[in-house]
């Protein structure tokens, strides 16, 4: 039995710490594994995840900080594959039920089809509206005693019960058909299982052995069914355990890759942590997460009368706040080396933003080191609408769960000081995606009675399922001969699989270190261009007092001679003339 890893707590000793361990690589972090492992549990994630990085090949991928888009590529479609088997496996039960049983299993289809719709009246959110919780619960307990109508009809023909039989059991069985409202309309006891009702008219008609038959055909989709479970439960036990996953040499996943799909995981590592970032014009921060109090500051560069002033550029600026952000990495002196704040690991980097139009080929993106810095030795200063130049600073949190990005862009121009700070947020990765070593536990370590209950419980909705999930491969496969993507302009990214796996919000936890992470880099930011202003002869005053108020969340006010405003959460204020020197409400406003 595998338990959770627990730190080992540090103890105040005189002996050295043991040497830190390197960074994980990002197609071995956590949140690598439990996007993978969300490929199996959520089919229309599964999709999504297909379709923007398979399917729509001329699209580029959005950045992965943190994790690896291909490999989560790679086991997605592994999973659809042994979906599309199962269901196929499924659906050919049925078939085989249905033409032997004497079409008596045809009477559990529309119960199956209930149970395939109410997931789909819930949605995909994690907390629903009431009315869609209220109808997927109707339709869903509706095909559950659909299903056992029929279930006890099978079982009366299976023991020679018919709708005519008058003697013991034998009556009680065939007096109750669940699709009698769909016969003649007829009232009273004796419509009750009539031969003109559809579910009388084929028990009259089935013989015994069919009836048995059908029976042990749902006893087998049952065994598919518990068959498919385990199989799941044993990857994520086994490659997709949190011991064997680093291994990415051994990955099955990997391992199955054809043409196609190799060459889109070479596109794909090497775009999706590349400094050089092409962008669709309505998504530029498309895989950064969820934008967090963006803010621009613009302050004029008045010259400091007491010194000598010095030519400002943005390069200048940024290479002042580089150091201070570098100093956040650094512990506190009496803490030794052995500090696990996430601050030590702290990334810095500049990156350059490229609109994606006008690229002919997606294999001719300017990816190359050499076309990089040319790139971004134009882009630092030019202050370009297209094109933009960022300093990029990343903190991976829990595991690389928790990512805070914030982008810094600096301009000088006209004797104006523009500085541009966008963090962005990407919240922990869903709750039933980080349930997933739980639910493989408990599967394979239930009885016997707990594995054949759960299996019967996935046979009334196996057929809606498997047909589901059959059509949607059909489409797929349609789209990706006749779509003609290969050929088509490249195109900017347009979702990100990890945005997609992502909760609406973190833990209080998480939440406070958010906080801390913005705070400490917003400080050092503010810092470095305070002392870049003063180094070059500028005054500082004006942007102190800005970046004092923008880090407080209130608005910085240049004048308020004639102007009114009110304070407060209930205050209001009017308009009218300003009250001159001698009047007697002058000072009481």
């Amino acid at each position: 039995m595998s338990t959770a890893y627990v730190p080992r707590q540090q103890h105040h000793t005189d002996a050295p710490a043991p040497p830190e361990a390197p960074p994980t690589p990002p197609h071995a972090s956590e949140a690598t594994r439990l996007l993978c492992a969300g490929t199996y549990q959520d089919a229309e994630y599964r999709d999504l995840v297909i379709e923007q990085l398979y399917l729509d090949e001329q699209r580029i991928v959005a950045p992965s900080p943190g994790f690896d888009a291909a490999r989560v590529l790679a086991h997605a479609l592994r999973a659809r594959r042994q979906e599309l088997l199962w269901s196929a496996a499924v659906i050919g039960l049925w078939a085989v039920g249905l033409a032997v049983s004497g079409w008596l299993l045809g009477l559990l289809v529309p119960a199956g089809l209930l149970l395939a719709l109410a997931p789909w009246l819930r949605g995909g959110a994690e907390q629903p509206p009431l009315h869609r919780l209220f109808a997927a619960f109707v339709v869903r307990w509706q095909g559950r005693l659909l299903f056992a109508g029929v279930l006890v009809l099978m079982v009366a023909a299976a023991f020679g019960a018919g709708p005519d039989d008058e003697s013991g059991s034998g009556s009680s069985y065939g007096s109750y058909d669940p699709y009698d409202s769909y016969g003649s309309g007829s009232s009273g006891a004796g419509s009750s299982g009539g031969p003109d009702s559809p579910g009388g008219a084929l028990l009259e008609s089935t013989e015994p052995w069919q009836a048995w038959f059908g029976i042990g055909v749902l006893v087998l989709i049952a065994l598919c069914a518990a068959a498919r479970r385990d199989r799941f439960a044993r990857a994520f036990a086994a490659e997709l355990s949190p011991k064997r996953f680093p291994d990415l040499a051994n990955d099955p996943a990997e391992q199955a890759a054809g043409e196609r799909l190799s060459r889109l995981v070479r596109r794909v590592r090497r775009e999706q942590h590349a400094p050089l970032i092409m962008y669709d014009e309505a998504r530029p921060f498309c895989g950064a997460g969820t934008p967090c109090d963006t803010w621009v500051l613009a302050v004029e560069l008045r010259p400091d009368e007491g010194a000598e002033q010095q030519p400002l550029g943005n390069r200048a600026i940024l290479e002042r706040i580089r150091p201070l952000l570098e100093q956040l990495r650094v512990p506190a002196e009496h803490a030794g080396p052995a500090v696990r704040d996430r601050l030590r690991r702290l990334e810095i980097d500049e990156c350059v933003f490229l609109p994606v139009e006008g690229l002919a080929d997606r294999d001719h993106a300017p990816y190359s080191v050499q076309e990089f810095e040319q790139h971004r030795a134009r882009a630092v200063e030019e202050g370009g609408e297209k094109r933009r130049h960022f300093l990029r600073i990343r903190v991976g949190g829990w595991d690389e769960e928790l990512v805070v990005t914030v982008f810094v862009r600096v301009h000088t121009q006209g004797r104006m000081l523009m500085l541009e700070v966008a963090p962005h947020v990407l919240n922990p990765v869903r709750a039933e995606f980080r349930e997933a070593d739980r639910t493989s536990h408990r599967l394979l370590h239930d009885n016997v009675l707990g594995k054949a209950a759960g299996a019967l419980a996935l046979v009334p909705g196996s057929a809606g399922r498997s047909l589901a999930a059959l059509v949607r491969g059909g489409v797929f496969a349609w789209r990706l001969l006749t779509g003609g993507y290969a050929a088509a302009l490249p195109d900017g990214p347009a979702l990100s699989v990890r945005e997609l796996a992502a909760a609406d919000g973190g833990s209080t936890f998480q939440e406070m270190d958010v906080a801390r992470y913005l705070r400490s880099i917003q400080d050092r930011i503010g810092r470095g261009v305070r002392q870049a202003l003063a180094d070059a002869g500028y005054e500082t005053g004006e942007f102190a007092q800005k970046i004092v108020n923008i880090s407080n969340g209130a608005v910085h006010i240049d004048r308020v001679e004639g102007s009114t405003f009110a304070i407060g959460e209930h205050a209001s204020a009017s308009g009218g003339a300003a009250p001159r020197k001698g009047d007697p409400d002058h000072g009481t406003r």
